[in-house]
């Protein structure tokens, strides 16, 4: 079963929601799942650079302090799923479509799960700017992709138009918010759910997908 993963890499629900999913498709051992995943950027806006932490929050929110809530409600769905947010440690917002566009390599490297793995852990716990081609390269490298190729690729505009399509196909759906789970081709999941519903709408597609059983 093919499940396609609408997400972004500085979006801290799809880093949950990749828990999430994991845990369903391990309540289902008995189906062999492809997951995909699919360009989407929260803030297509932010400069090539990226900007200042602070700054893009004092900009977005208001003021650090109202971010607060959302960061504890983050921390404490972060810890029942063992993802330990290191909040205070981002320092810089960068824009995503270059890290959208190692994703999209990986994918045919056969290393795809590992580095969304690493975007997400090295800006969410470590702190580091996943829109600077170096550390781009290097979780690359980590992922076992050859760092001078995707070093090279990352510093051309190899596949960005690709990339930008998908996210703006994805926008002409319907898609606003992520992450959201295509489903088998047919059931669109939008939010981090839980694994059990996650489970119980692998259980409708697949059940959908049976061939009808001929009767005497």
């Amino acid at each position: 079963m093919q499940i396609d993963v609408i997400s972004d890499t500085v979006c801290p629900w799809c880093y949950i929601g990749k828990r999430r999913l994991e845990r369903a498709m391990k309540l289902r051992p008995q189906i062999q799942f492809d997951v995909r995943w699919r360009p989407f950027q929260l803030d297509p806006a932010t400069p090539k650079e990226g900007v200042e932490r602070r700054a893009y929050i004092e900009r977005k929110f208001g003021s650090t302090e109202k971010i607060k809530p959302i960061h504890n409600a983050l921390l404490e769905a972060g810890t029942a799923e063992g993802i330990a947010f290191a909040f205070d440690k981002i320092t810089r917002t960068p824009n995503t479509i270059n890290s959208h566009r190692l994703i999209r390599w990986s994918h045919s490297a056969n290393v795809q799960d590992t580095v969304v793995e690493l975007l997400f852990r090295r800006y969410f716990i470590e702190g580091a700017d996943i829109g600077d081609i170096a550390v781009l390269s290097q979780i690359g490298a980590d992922a076992g992709m050859d760092r001078e190729l995707v070093e090279e690729l990352l510093n051309s505009d190899a596949d960005r138009e690709k990339v930008e399509h998908e996210d703006t196909m994805a926008r002409k759906i319907g898609i606003n918010g992520v992450p959201t789970y295509l489903v088998g081709g047919k059931v669109l999941v939008t939010g981090a759910q839980d694994a059990e519903h996650l489970a119980h709408v692998i259980d409708r597609v697949a059940n959908e997908s049976e061939p009808a059983q001929a009767t005497a």
